[in-house]
């Protein structure tokens, strides 16, 4: 049974279930976030690695040690999480266990299930139909419940040119109305209908705009992926249309070469995605709807919190 053939409160207990029995039992420990991000405490320095920021060098310490070291910060005791769900016409599709737009919903429950402690705030923008909707921040479980029943009643208006969404203009609002520095978490397919290109070097239209939040925030991007998207299965000629455009095209799925063509444009777009994520410096997180996106989440988020007893260790040759 999936989210959307269970009553709000039922779909919204089952989540909450999941989550707490399937992933609180692995993340135990101190509030420091989900993943090692920027606060306003100084930590202990550290043995730079490659991929650390370098605007976190802490250059007398190097000086000292004569071996570069990082100096990174203590995460916020009282967290204020924003997350940004595209609900675009491409998100409503699925072909597994799960729509794209259910898995969205349960993508935003674990991280609000995650980071909720006391005095914590969590809001969200819903990007639908060419408008981005706000949801206020605000702390304690209920208010997370009010923002995921939000997720679960929004509809298509079934107008096909109000399916035209911008995420990178959302970013951008995003970006520019919430200052107070927090986590971000931006849950989306990342299928722009504007950017025609595959090649990973070309930044895609959103890049700018997720650059803007990674400089002041931290920034979990979730991709949302169904197997369809990736490859093609041998039935025959098939009508396909694109949501988003309302652009429709009949494709031979017979021919082996059509299938492998298919699977090598769409393997690129992911790159593109991956790379882009990767040049701003935002977490990333994949979950298809044909995978335990549970587990996804507890490989994903154990991944990241391994690099947090190094934050309390000394770098070598310095005392405490």
């Amino acid at each position: 049974m999936t989210i959307s053939q269970l009553a709000p409160e039922r779909a919204l207990r089952r989540l909450e279930l999941t989550v707490v029995r399937r992933l609180e039992g692995y993340l135990h420990g101190e509030h420091l976030g989900l993943l090692p991000g920027p606060g306003t405490e100084l930590a202990e320095a550290r043995e730079y690695q490659v991929g650390d920021d370098v605007r976190r060098m802490d250059w007398a310490v190097t000086a000292r040690t004569t071996i570069p070291h990082v100096r990174d910060l203590i995460a916020d005791r009282e967290l204020e999480t924003w997350a940004l769900v595209d609900l675009s016409g491409s998100m409503d599709f699925g072909t597994s266990t799960l729509e794209k737009r259910e898995l969205a919903v349960a993508a935003v429950a674990t991280v609000g299930f995650l980071t909720h402690r006391l005095g914590d705030r969590f809001g969200g923008l819903m990007l639908r139909d060419s408008a981005l909707r706000r949801w206020p921040a605000r702390s304690g479980r209920l208010a997370l419940y009010g923002l995921l029943r939000a997720l679960l009643a929004e509809q298509f208006s079934g107008d096909e040119e109000a399916h035209r969404s911008d995420l990178a203009a959302a970013l951008e609002s995003m970006a520019r109305t919430q200052r107070k520095r927090g986590l971000r978490v931006i849950v989306s397919d990342f299928l722009t209908p504007q950017d025609g290109e595959v090649a990973s070097q070309i930044e895609p239209s959103w890049e700018r705009a997720m650059r803007k939040l990674t400089a002041q925030h931290q920034v979990l991007a979730v991709e949302i992926v169904d197997p369809r998207e990736l490859e093609l299965p041998n039935i025959g000629v098939v009508t396909i249309g694109d949501p988003e455009t309302g652009e429709v095209r009949e494709i031979d799925t017979r021919r082996r070469k059509v299938r492998e063509a298919f699977a090598v444009a769409a393997l690129a777009q992911r790159e593109r995605t991956r790379a882009a994520l990767r040049r701003v410096g935002a977490g990333h997180l994949v979950l298809r709807t044909d995978r335990d996106w549970v587990a996804d989440t507890v490989r994903f988020v154990l991944a990241y919190r391994r690099v947090a007893p190094r934050l309390h260790q000394p770098p070598k040759g310095v005392a405490r």
